[in-house]
């Protein structure tokens, strides 16, 4: 498959525009300017494994396109929305009696451990070479041993000058619009609405420059506001606006602002979303985002998703908004998130740690004999169900890793700490 050999009359416009050579591509110049690093490699058809990083439209698949059409290589894509562990060996397979192969993942921050441990072995022994886009940072989204076998690039959203070259050039350069002698009056709402995501640019443009009677030449911010509305009001769930619209949901619940939470979801809704998905999403942020400001709303959330499983759209809508509105108006705090986060990299940093002998199982003599679970004092045994005595590895003794949220709930669990732990910890 070769994004260069669709059929351009079926192509939207910003497929028919999409640049066939380096020289074309509009913004990152970072990468792409005569002597920089991207540039040179491509030109040398050098090409490693690499990862693009940037926001929608910006240019991340014409890049990886480019990059296979300069290394003359066979050229596969998969989307790791709808593609799996058993796509990816098939590619596999398929690179195995070619002489250079170029895999294109777009989203690969949305395969799975499985799935990206999957295409290991493949890159490592040069069998494919791997071209990811994310819109999501890879360090945080990719697991290490992918992330090590490939070479980050940065793509910076396009300027607003760039993104009204674009538009010049296909009112010039394609032979459609440029049989209408079409000319933008006003940017504001093409810029507006588009997102700075050139893709969106180019087919709001095409909507736009079709709904318009042949005699007219002149596009205005209410020929492209007209088009919006009743075409790119669309939510598209295969494509970036689906994560656009899923991360305003979710910072306007963690932002404690019902109205914009409850807007956010009818779009997703509206849109056909599917309602696991919302509800997985609300799972997660009463843990993340509220925790033990407001234990209840785990339950909630739980019972949720439990709830519109079984009875589906549209009266899963009304579960769904009443969870939306209970955890936006709920009390917040991240201190749980928080502390795991800061526990996972003081292991990365610190390791294997021994663990103290009394806290050990000991389910043989020879273990009881090695002192293993010798001396722990049971907690239940003492006054309070509480003793004081060290849970933590030698070396880490002291460390705080919980420090309680600034909400009522949790400022009762600070003061029963600090009744234990004050000297320890610092409660």
């Amino acid at each position: 498959m070769n994004l260069f050999d669709q059929s351009p009359g079926q192509q939207p416009l910003a497929e028919r525009m999409r640049p066939t050579r380096l020289d074309e591509v509009v913004g990152q110049q970072h990468l792409l300017g005569p002597d920089a690093p991207l540039r040179k490699l491509i030109e040398a058809g050098q090409i490693p494994s690499m990862i693009f990083w940037g926001p929608p439209g910006v240019g991340k698949t014409t890049l990886a396109s480019l990059i296979a059409h300069y290394a003359e290589a066979a050229f596969f894509t998969l989307s790791a929305i709808s593609s799996g562990v058993k796509e990816v060996r098939e590619v596999i397979e398929k690179a195995r009696n070619r002489t250079r192969t170029i895999l294109f993942i777009d989203e690969v921050h949305r395969f799975n451990k499985s799935q990206q441990d999957a295409l290991l072995a493949a890159v490592e022994k040069g069998i494919i070479t791997l071209v990811g886009a994310t819109t999501e940072n890879p360090s945080f989204e990719v697991n290490q041993a992918l992330l090590s076998r490939c070479q980050v690039y940065v793509l910076k959203s396009l300027e607003l000058e760039s993104l009204k070259d674009l538009v010049r050039r296909a009112l010039m350069q394609d032979k459609k619009l440029a049989a209408r002698k079409l000319e933008v009056k006003e940017w504001d709402a093409l810029l507006r609405l588009s997102g700075g995501d050139a893709r969106r640019l180019l087919n709001l443009l095409e909507l736009t420059a079709d709904s318009l009677p042949l005699s007219k030449t002149v596009i205005t911010d209410a020929d492209v506001i007209a088009v919006s509305q009743q075409r790119l009001s669309r939510y598209d769930k295969g494509g970036e606006q689906h994560y656009d619209i899923i991360s305003a949901f979710i910072k306007s619940i963690r932002g404690s602002d019902p109205n914009a939470a409850v807007y956010y979801l009818a779009r997703m809704i509206e849109g056909g979303e599917d309602v696991k998905f919302i509800a997985r999403r609300l799972l997660i942020l009463a843990s993340e985002d509220i925790g033990n400001a407001n234990p209840t709303a785990l339950v909630i959330a739980t019972n949720t998703f439990q709830a519109v499983t079984f009875i589906g759209y549209p009266e899963a809508e009304i579960i769904l908004s009443q969870c939306v509105v209970y955890l936006a108006c709920s009390a917040k705090s991240n201190a749980s998130y928080k502390a795991i986060k800061e526990a996972r990299q003081l292991v990365k940093k610190t390791g294997d740690l021994s663990i103290p002998l009394y806290l050990r199982n000991a389910p043989t003599t020879l273990m009881k004999d090695q002192g293993y679970g010798k001396g722990y004092q049971y907690a239940h045994d003492y006054e309070q169900n509480f003793v004081d005595q060290e849970y933590l590895p030698q070396e880490l003794s002291g460390t705080k890793l919980y420090e309680p949220g600034h909400n009522a709930r949790e400022q009762e669990m600070r003061q029963k700490l600090r009744s234990q732990w004050k000297d320890k910890y610092g409660y």
